[in-house]
């Protein structure tokens, strides 16, 4: 049986324990969906995520708030380069 750090070990509600394993790290880049016309808030409020590895692998999700307070997290496809606007002027993801 293999040995782990104290430090990467944690224990669930049930009481089991479990390992906390790195899958990869990188940055982030999280943008809304505004109103071209108002720059409110379009209705629904959806969120995109887009995960940048350190290995280069990149991955996006939609970030939908639901009735119940509880945010769904669904994976989208990739949609290339592209700018987003950050309150002055657009920059690149």
């Amino acid at each position: 049986m293999t040995t782990f750090p104290e430090e990467v070990l944690t224990r669930t509600k049930k009481g089991d324990v479990e390992v906390r394993s790195l899958i990869d790290r990188g940055r982030y880049v999280r943008y809304s969906y505004l109103q071209p016309d108002t720059g409110e808030p379009m209705e629904g409020g959806k969120v995109k995520l887009v995960f940048f590895a350190d290995s280069g692998a990149k991955e996006e999700y939609f970030i939908i708030p639901t009735k119940s307070k509880r945010d769904l997290l669904i994976p989208a496809t990739e949609r290339g380069a592209r700018k987003v606007w950050d309150g002055t002027k657009p920059v690149d993801l």
